[in-house]
């Protein structure tokens, strides 16, 4: 039931992206696991995904972006992102993003898992395609409802991306999760801060998008089980991006 409601949200994303304008695109990702910083939303099961983006000559951006999870208090299925932001690439290839995301959680009963982070990003691309980027991102009440009290948090993430010959890239992604929720908050008084990374490769095949990362985040708290599982793993996805055009 988890995952059909899931599979509604997206095919409703889907539908939406097959009504709209120009400058409108649609990502649908199916993964092995949904990692989060390194922690799995999925009770390492699999995860449908997809996205729909509206970008705008001017940099600005809006999207919505939906997955099936299995975590936590509420027993949540669904969760739902709405982000928007402005980005901004100069000629000599740094970049900057800033922007806010809203995530939310269908959960029965309550509590609310629902909350806000902004964030701001700088990066660099070269002409050979290399790619270096870097982001902060702050949640003054990280986690809703389940977490009252101070909870703000922070997340600092640092990420990689290498083209190499015959459609193929390898990636890495550092990340350091921080702040009240994570030091004092959450885990009554436990410092519970940790870091989290990633090394893959991708290949690009036609119209679609394979990677393979090993993604760690066994620096974290451990919760014991599945839910929540903070234990290495390898993660396939593949991802696609309509329109496909020619």
């Amino acid at each position: 039931m988890k995952l059909i409601r899931g599979g509604a949200l997206v095919i409703g994303l889907l539908g939406v992206a097959t009504a709209t304008q120009a400058g409108v695109t649609s990502t649908w990702t199916a993964v092995s696991d949904y990692d989060f910083r390194g922690i799995t939303q999925s009770a390492k099961d699999p995860a449908i995904q997809a996205s729909v983006d509206y970008a705008h000559d001017s940099g600005f951006y809006i999207g919505l972006w939906g997955s099936n999870v299995e975590f936590g208090p509420g027993d949540p299925n669904v969760e739902g992102d709405l982000y928007g932001g402005f980005t901004k690439t100069l000629d000599s290839g740094f970049s900057y993003d800033v922007g806010a995301v809203y995530y939310t959680y269908y959960t029965d009963p309550n509590p609310s898992l629902n909350y806000f982070e902004i964030y701001g990003g700088v990066g660099f691309t070269a002409k050979s395609g290399l790619s270096i980027k870097g982001k902060l991102f702050y949640s003054p009440d990280f986690g809703g409802d389940f977490t009252p009290g101070d909870t703000e948090a922070q997340y600092l993430s640092g990420d990689l991306s290498v083209p190499l010959p015959s459609n193929l890239s390898v990636s890495a992604h550092v990340g350091y999760s921080f702040g009240t929720y994570w030091k004092d908050g959450f885990f009554n008084g436990e410092d519970a801060e940790y870091f989290d990374y990633a090394v893959g490769v991708g290949y690009a095949a036609g119209k679609f998008n394979l990677a393979l990362k090993y993604i760690d985040g066994s620096d974290a708290k451990d919760f014991g089980t599945d839910t929540f599982s903070t234990d290495g793993k390898v993660v396939f996805s593949v991802a696609t991006t309509f329109p496909w055009g020619e």
